[in-house]
């Protein structure tokens, strides 16, 4: 991916900062899954073998978003502490030896985020992990500075993005795009329009990152901008479908998928539809109705549902450590991040420490993700150079079915190289 020049990649990358908002403020819905509902997803499961850890614990600190006016996901750490037990009492530890999770709870705002990473160095912890957080920028100059690793699934300001000793295991936005554009050939799409909050010159970013893209797919990209906060994004729904798009996509909070959902629906109800996960929570299916995303593509960093024992893995260990925790929710997120990490540390050889950790990270080669359907990391800035703390290159896209989950999985993008 090729940006035009250092100018403009640093244009890019700033104007992710904003992108924060998008990306978590836009999971809060994720926190209402009712997980006993009759017509929640379930699959497969199997029983797991006792292999506990034993010698010194290693300290695992773990940043949770939670409490806050605009943003709380108990999901998150639901989540990390399923993966913990698991790690603890089946998976053999961490390189051997017991985890021991660490919680800092911050409000998404830069008081209860500075408390948090400073609480985590006082404490000693080995690494800092983040699902993902709009707080990068105040969190990461602390952990890092002190010289522990931070891992997150989700980058997205420029220190998440940039900064030496950030490890950041999914592809991020980048991903999305190369997802988004490989659905969209997939369904010999010619024109997409995507439909982006405008907030920080969101849709600039996305233009930047996505025109190369979906050119070398044959693919017409159009990016029609939505003011954060509108409350009728209707006229700009219109614009954008006046251009004859074959497909729209969605880059917003919740809110705002749901509200340009409903004006698509309103206009063109049959036009094609690739879908982030935010446009897939419940919070906005249930406003627009799963009929209008069922059949469409939609897009995941996780494989809920298939049959690959990773998969089952991971149904299997919410089932015995989480089981009111719903398995197509934000507790992946929390599962993933700890797993990852504990994954790409197994070689460690000796004492277990930050720097063991963070050593371990960068020598990460093609390490499955958790529950990824496949997709794996690879730590040493070779995913996306222009974004060096991005691991991964591989996002999931699938056909949404009727509980408004993909399935079907399939990886777009490159491989890294073995």
């Amino acid at each position: 991916m090729k940006l035009g020049g250092l100018t403009r990649h640093r244009r890019a990358v700033a104007g992710l900062s904003a992108l924060a908002v998008v990306s978590v403020v836009g999971l809060t819905a994720c926190g209402s899954d009712d997980s006993s509902s009759s017509s929640a997803p379930s699959a497969a499961t199997t029983s797991l073998p006792a292999d506990p850890a034993d010698g010194t614990p290693v300290k695992i600190g773990f940043i949770s978003a939670e409490g806050g006016a605009a943003v709380s996901l108990p999901e998150y750490r639901q989540g990390a502490e399923a993966a913990v037990e698991y790690v603890n009492e089946n998976g053999g530890g961490l390189a051997g030896h017991p985890v021991e999770l660490i919680v800092c709870k911050q409000q998404e705002e830069p008081t209860s985020a500075t408390k948090c990473a400073n609480e985590l160095v006082e404490q000693g912890v080995s690494a800092v992990l983040s699902p993902g957080t709009s707080m990068g920028q105040v969190i990461v100059p602390i952990v890092t500075g002190a010289k522990i690793p931070y891992v997150t699934l989700n980058a997205v300001s420029a220190a998440e993005l940039t900064s030496p000793g950030v490890s950041a295991l999914s592809a991020g936005l980048p991903g999305t795009l190369t997802a988004t554009a490989t659905g969209a050939k997939s369904e010999n799409l010619k024109k997409v329009t995507i439909f982006a909050s405008d907030g920080g010159g969101i849709g600039n970013v996305i233009r930047q990152m996505g025109d190369p893209i979906f050119q070398a797919m044959g693919i017409d990209l159009n990016v029609v901008p939505i003011p954060l906060g509108v409350p009728d994004p209707t006229p700009m729904v219109s614009a954008g479908l006046s251009e004859k798009p074959d497909g729209i996509s969605v880059v917003a909070d919740a809110a705002t998928c749901a509200a340009v959902l409903k004006s698509v629906q309103t206009q063109n109800p049959t036009i094609k539809k690739i879908l982030n996960p935010i446009c897939l929570d419940p919070n906005v299916t249930d406003v627009v109705g799963v009929d209008a995303v069922k059949g469409n593509i939609g897009i995941t960093a996780t494989d809920y549902l298939s049959d690959d024992p990773d998969s089952v893995l991971y149904r299997s260990v919410f089932e015995q450590y989480a089981p009111d925790l719903s398995i197509t929710g934000a507790g992946s997120s929390g599962y993933q991040v700890v797993l990852g990490v504990v994954r790409a540390a197994d070689g460690i050889q000796g004492e277990v420490n930050a720097a063991a950790i963070a050593d371990a990270l960068k020598a990460s080669k093609n390490v499955e993700m958790p529950a990824g359907g496949g997709v794996t990391f690879t730590c040493n800035g070779s995913a996306f150079p222009q974004m060096p703390t991005l691991c991964a290159s591989q996002t999931l896209y699938g056909t949404i079915n009727d509980q408004g989950v993909p399935v079907d999985l399939k990886a777009a993008g490159q491989k890294p190289a073995a």
